[in-house]
């Protein structure tokens, strides 16, 4: 009875710890993570994203962003922003720092979103009184369709998200 008390508390233990284990190793989400970072002057910005793939739904219908709803800009945890000097954005000055990064859709209208609150999940806790910078940029639909969700940072500082037939654009510059 004791062997068999063990041996079931031992597999117990080994089905916890791979469990686990699995559960910390993001590549293995369905929507992975991923980098966009580049060195603009003396400054370097950096997203921490995660990927989600269109997999056939309509964005802005099924798939977010949905219109006037502030969206996590990725998937899983809140994208994050960071930027390690201060910063233009749009016009506006941004400060060094780490940043939730989230918009908000409205037809052709983006908002870009800076929130102070970066460690979360998705937008649930997401405060609009937590904003430290919003900027409003255009979006134009693109010949070439993304499948997954992808951040490019130009060396000019040209921050674009390419999303499903979507192409959302702002600039970065140097304080």
């Amino acid at each position: 009875m004791k062997q068999l008390f063990s041996l079931s508390l031992l597999a117990l233990i080994l089905f916890t710890a791979s469990n686990a284990s699995a559960q910390a190793d993001k590549s293995k989400r369905p929507s992975p993570p991923a980098i966009a970072t580049q060195k603009i002057g003396e400054t370097t910005i950096t997203i921490n994203y995660s990927q989600p793939s269109v997999k056939g739904r309509t964005i802005g219908t099924d798939l977010e962003p949905l219109p006037g709803k502030v969206w996590r800009a990725g998937a899983n945890e809140a994208t994050v922003f960071e930027v390690d000097k201060d910063v233009i954005v749009e016009g506006k000055t941004l400060p060094k720092g780490k940043y939730g990064f989230f918009m908000l859709m409205e037809d052709n209208t983006w908002t870009i979103i800076f929130n102070k609150t970066w460690d979360q999940w998705g937008a649930f806790k997401y405060k609009e009184a937590d904003d430290v910078l919003r900027v409003k940029v255009s979006s134009t639909i693109t010949k070439t369709f993304s499948e997954k969700l992808r951040y490019e940072i130009t060396e000019q500082g040209v921050v674009i998200l390419y999303w499903g037939d979507k192409d959302v654009r702002f600039t970065v510059k140097q304080k």
